[in-house]
């Protein structure tokens, strides 16, 4: 697999965590609790840290808001957690800094929206006080440029620019160019007044899957700063999913992006663990990080008519992902592991054998037996009414011998 990276030589600290200057790519996500109740959005940040993200970020939109910080910050070091918390600011952020230090203190990341900052006379110098508080405080700032709130004076200043050529570019193409140079020019101001590169990380978020990947292109090659990806407002379920990897696999398959996001709009009552989980899987199948055991299994065809296999799949890459928090430290690598789960012979002993671990179901009319292989070898053959709970212990005692101490 060739893979192009682009070259960062340095890296900013979001609490403990890398970004960029060769560290692997983050995965990021967001509470969407109201902040100022405390327990809830200490128990979602556990939650979604449980599932892998390694930094989310919080609303703080209000005085009540920017009070909750520190204890939020508080509740999670007393149940052990050290995830970094990062404050979401638009509109008023100078004023919450101002008047709420320990929240400016307590957040590992500043997050600041050009377009949202300020508006006009308002917008410099309430851009230069966000500035001078991550100075003061020594944190990093995400200056996220979105389409959808862009900041209307650089637009402007583009399109009469336009108007006076000799061929006008369309107004994508305006939209596009303002989107990347208000990042750019938003960093460069803030290293003015003295934020250092190893503090600063920039986003340029749109909805559009090929708008996205231009801009992320454009800006790339145009800055060495860390570089956070998202598909903002990318919908729910599968839409939301696909439309996401689509635009960020082509970009970090081009070495573009050192943390990302995967802005999932969240059924009714589900769980926002989904957003972290799709990132990790993104991140796995594409070979850059492990997070968990992978389960390989087919489709199913007319030869499996039983839906056992599809059954068990589900089982095993459920109970490996809910073992990881433990697993992670307990067997180091076991993150790497394939599993694969397979419904008839025409594909099932290949796979089977490719994987670490592999089981191949009977399919329609087959022989009702089911061999496992470990490392390409077959080891057992099981049959009988306890398929499922045999081939989940053959896992566990091949996870121990294998990645055990």
């Amino acid at each position: 697999m060739s893979i192009s990276l682009r070259k960062i030589t340095h890296s900013v600290l979001v609490g403990d965590v890398k970004v960029g200057g060769g560290a692997p790519i983050v995965v990021q996500s967001m509470t969407n609790t109201d902040t100022a109740d405390v327990t809830a959005t200490a128990n979602q940040i556990i939650e979604l840290a449980k599932a892998g993200s390694e930094v989310v970020r919080i609303t703080v939109n209000t005085e009540e808001a920017a009070a909750a910080v520190p204890d939020i910050y508080n509740r999670l070091q007393q149940l052990g957690c050290n995830t970094p918390i990062v404050g979401d600011f638009h509109f008023n952020g100078h004023k919450l800094l101002e008047k709420y230090p320990d929240c400016a203190q307590a957040l590992a990341k500043y997050r600041i929206n050009p377009g949202n900052v300020g508006r006009g006379k308002s917008r410099d110098p309430q851009f230069q006080q966000m500035i001078e508080f991550a100075c003061q405080y020594n944190k990093p700032v995400r200056i996220g440029v979105n389409g959808g709130s862009l900041d209307q004076a650089v637009l402007t200043r583009l399109l009469d620019e336009n108007r006076g050529l000799t061929h006008p570019e369309p107004l994508p193409a305006i939209t596009r160019k303002a989107i990347v140079l208000s990042a750019l020019e938003s960093a460069a101001k803030a290293e003015e007044l003295g934020l250092g590169k190893d503090k600063i990380i920039l986003s340029c978020k749109i909805s559009n899957v090929q708008e996205l990947i231009s801009i992320y292109q454009d800006l790339s090659s145009r800055c060495d700063y860390a570089l956070h990806l998202g598909l903002t407002e990318a919908g729910m379920g599968s839409k939301g999913i696909v439309s996401s990897a689509a635009a960020l696999a082509i970009l970090m398959q081009q070495g573009i992006g050192d943390t990302i996001r995967i802005s999932l709009t969240p059924e009714p009552g589900t769980s926002r663990t989904q957003e972290v989980i799709v990132a990790q899987e993104l991140l796995q199948t594409m070979g850059f990080r492990s997070f968990a055991p992978m389960v390989i299994s087919c489709p199913g065809c007319g030869r499996t008519t039983s839906d056992y296999f599809q059954k068990l799949a589900m089982d095993i890459q459920a109970y490996l992902r809910d073992q990881m928090p433990i697993w992670r430290n307990q067997y180091p690598g076991v993150e790497a592991m394939e599993v694969a789960v397979m419904g008839c012979v025409v594909n099932g002993p290949g796979e089977s054998k490719s994987a670490n671990i592999g089981i191949s179901l009977p399919g329609t009319g087959e022989i009702p037996v089911a061999p496992v292989y470990e490392d390409g070898v077959k080891t057992v053959t099981l049959k009988g009414d306890h398929i499922a709970e045999e081939f989940q212990q053959i896992v566990e005692r091949y996870i121990e011998s294998h990645y055990g101490a």
